[in-house]
């Protein structure tokens, strides 16, 4: 738990009580973000069924700030090297992996066999309320994510970062951008400055870590936009272009994410 400037900072596996609450504070993500398939399916899941790896800012009773992270096992073959896939890919291994766990709980009742154990974890989202950016708690909540990690007996915090000030210059290849660094020698890019202050390493392009696919009449319905000429439209809030193509009636976003390792130190209490 950490206390700051009036703003508690907790698991939901300690205050489960919050779970239901998370999603109450004021957010600014890009209306087509959600529409992610991955995350339509999996993503409102997680504080349930992970609290002990998400955590909760409060201000008094009110909640401020989320962060979110998911545990997997890199054992499996496929999974050796950061997923181009990225954020996709990594909350599908982590309920993949869960449901695994129940199967394989059931068979070590029957055989005694051995069940799978995740050996590492990935953030997915950190997100703070309108109110209340600007205030340094965005790397709060990344210090309290690779603490409860560290407290489930991990060593590594993955992250697939979606840079903030990238929708800014959709056009410019997210390799390039990452390079870019002020004379601190640190990215000029304010949410890939926070981790790599916190001691993350970038380490490569995840160059497909989302997909949004639908309907020209969805993507209007998301963004105001008329969708009404094929090739690349530059949406507000995307990292990279929109592709359209009005002969087939639909639109596909793919967005990039950059991925980020942490190293975490594991408390003591952990292997008491």
């Amino acid at each position: 738990m950490t206390d700051i400037d009036s703003i508690r900072i907790t698991t939901l596996a300690e205050r489960p009580a919050l779970i239901p609450r998370i999603y109450e504070i004021a957010e600014n993500w890009p209306p087509f973000i959600p529409h992610d398939p991955v995350a339509t399916a999996f993503l409102g899941r997680v504080p349930e069924d992970f609290p002990e790896y998400c955590v909760a800012a409060t201000d008094g009773d009110r909640v401020v700030a989320r962060g979110l992270s998911v545990p997997f096992d890199t054992a499996p073959v496929g999974r050796e090297e950061l997923p181009d896939r990225g954020w996709d890919q990594v909350l599908t291994w982590a309920y993949r992996d869960r449901r695994g766990e129940r199967d394989g709980g059931h068979r070590q009742r029957h055989h005694r066999g051995p069940s799978p154990t995740p050996r590492t974890a990935s953030a997915l989202e950190i997100t703070v309320d309108t109110g209340y950016l600007g205030r340094g708690l965005s790397s709060r909540l990344l210090a309290a994510l690779r603490h409860a990690v560290g407290r489930q007996g991990h060593d590594v915090l993955l992250a697939p970062v979606r840079p903030t000030a990238k929708h800014r210059e959709p056009r410019v290849p997210m390799a390039d951008y990452i390079r870019r660094r002020r004379d601190d020698g640190l990215p000029t890019d304010p949410w890939l400055r926070v981790h790599v202050r916190a001691g993350g390493t970038v380490e490569k392009v995840a160059a497909a870590s989302m997909t949004v696919s639908g309907s020209l009449a969805q993507w209007r319905q998301w963004t105001g936009l008329p969708f009404d000429r094929d090739g690349h439209i530059e949406v507000p809030g995307a990292l990279v272009p929109v592709h359209c193509d009005t002969a087939h009636d639909h639109a596909v976003y793919v967005e990039p994410n950059v991925w980020v390792r942490h190293r975490v130190a594991r408390p003591d209490a952990v292997n008491s």
